[in-house]
């Protein structure tokens, strides 16, 4: 059997630790998370700052490949109602707060962010900052849908800080772009480029994915060569994650035969790595490639690399905020996420709720194991000292290693693993090894993507 056959399982992004499906609700308590958020704040505020993702679910078309949270809509009549519902969950947290928030990290996701109006989306920016401070070194940054992303966005957000837009590309070819229900010609890319490089923003990133209905090794060398055309700053190469089961018939509209199997999908992925590093492209953590110069580069090579709900982040803060509908907040203490359904989030804003549909408490084993995948997952390494080895739970993830250190995948050292060159690929699988709640408790359905 190939070590691709073999390690070609259902595991986790690892964007938290525990994943999401393994959150202990039973122990959560409002209260309890409440207090953890304000000693979080008490502790990092003036130090770090604080980090705020705020969800923006509207989107006009349904793309057939999303695995997002996402509301589909051509009524803009909802935009108003949506950032009345923001700014009064933010006043839900700027109460619990003792202090003046310091934002050193602020993130538009989606969705299609760009389907609010500019003026709307200045409206949301402008009540969050009468009762917030946005540090100097603060990193703004949002996901534009080429086809809606005006030159009036990119103005307005530019005058309020942001410096980096995420483009989502995913494919270039029309055949493909018609099946995944997302058509957007070279042109116009090329277009909200131009217009963004031409207002000040520093940092353009392309998102692309492997894997999708119909891509050919021809096919995805022909969209990385007009993507070289346009030499964003950095490239996300994502995965195709196929999860009918979890996104029900949005990702039915094609069939299985139309995507391309695990060696296949696993060529079209090293084919993508060999031209983006040929064009200078350094792979940086999980899916990620940037050009030196890029502070996604920087931080990899400072070893300052950071990663959570909002995935790589080139700042560390303890303390994470989710605005909006479906958004997870993190004070490292505590997870907690919002009501997925636009509808109920709104309901319970407008009541005076939080809209916390779920939580967790981390237990000190939690923060333990969380570490260590968030080390591996960032620096392709973890150590240990000897009070972590006090834990059972670390001790049974050191164990699994062996069997990856025989495949040559990681090194295990007496206090630390290293993931090989050839572990790289595997890494989703490595941190599976540590990943004690999953073990404890193997899940009777396929909850997650495939590694590969």
């Amino acid at each position: 059997m190939s070590l691709l056959q073999k390690y070609n399982v259902a595991a986790p992004r690892y964007t938290s630790y525990p994943t999401v499906p393994y959150w202990d609700e039973n122990s959560f308590h409002l209260d309890q998370w409440k207090a953890l958020l304000k000693k979080s704040f008490d502790a990092s505020n003036e130090s770090e700052g604080m980090s705020l993702y705020i969800h923006l679910p509207f989107c006009e078309k349904l793309c057939t490949y999303c695995g997002c949270n996402k509301h589909i809509t051509v009524n803009h009549q909802v935009e108003g109602p949506y950032i009345t519902a923001l700014l009064k969950e933010w006043k839900l947290y700027t109460d619990v707060f003792d202090g003046k928030p310091r934002i050193r990290e602020l993130h538009f996701g989606g969705g299609t962010p760009t389907f609010f109006s500019a003026a709307h989306l200045g409206q949301l920016l402008s009540g969050i900052f009468e009762t917030a401070e946005l540090l100097p070194d603060a990193a703004l940054s949002f996901e534009g849908h080429p086809n809606n992303t005006t030159r009036e966005h990119l103005e307005l957000l530019y005058q309020f800080g942001f410096r980096r837009v995420s483009l989502g590309i995913q494919d270039f070819d029309p055949k493909v772009q018609e099946i995944i229900n997302r058509i957007q010609p070279f042109e116009t890319v090329e277009a909200v480029m131009k217009h963004a490089r031409e207002t000040g923003f520093t940092s353009i990133n392309f998102d692309l994915i492997y894997g999708l209905p119909l891509q050919t090794i021809n096919s995805v060398t022909d969209t990385i060569e007009k993507v070289m055309q346009l030499r964003p700053d950095r490239i996300s190469f994502y995965s195709y994650a196929h999860v009918p089961w979890i996104k029900g018939v949005g990702q039915r509209k094609y069939d299985e035969a139309d995507l391309p199997k695990d060696a296949e999908k696993r060529k079209l992925y090293e084919k993508g790595r060999a031209l983006f590093t040929a064009a200078g492209y350094t792979e940086i953590g999980m899916d990620h490639f940037a050009l030196p110069g890029d502070e996604l580069y920087t931080a990899w090579n400072a070893g300052s690399l950071h990663r959570n709900f909002m995935g790589y982040t080139v700042l560390h803060t303890s303390l994470l905020v989710g605005l909006g509908a479906s958004s997870i907040g993190d004070n490292w203490y505590a997870y907690v996420q919002n009501e997925k359904s636009t509808a109920a989030y709104q309901e319970k804003v407008n009541k005076g709720e939080f809209p916390v549909i779920r939580g967790h408490i981390l237990t000190h084993e939690d923060l333990l194991i969380r570490g260590h995948i968030h080390d591996l997952m960032c620096n392709f390494e973890t150590s240990w000292r000897k009070a972590d080895t006090q834990c059972d739970a670390v001790m049974e993830g050191i164990e699994r290693l062996q069997e990856l250190e025989h495949d040559g995948l990681v090194e295990v050292m007496p206090d630390r693993v290293a993931v090989t060159p050839a572990g790289r690929t595997f890494i989703r699988n490595i941190c599976m090894a540590f990943d004690a709640r999953l073990w404890r408790k193997l899940p009777a359905t396929q909850l997650f993507s495939s590694a590969i």
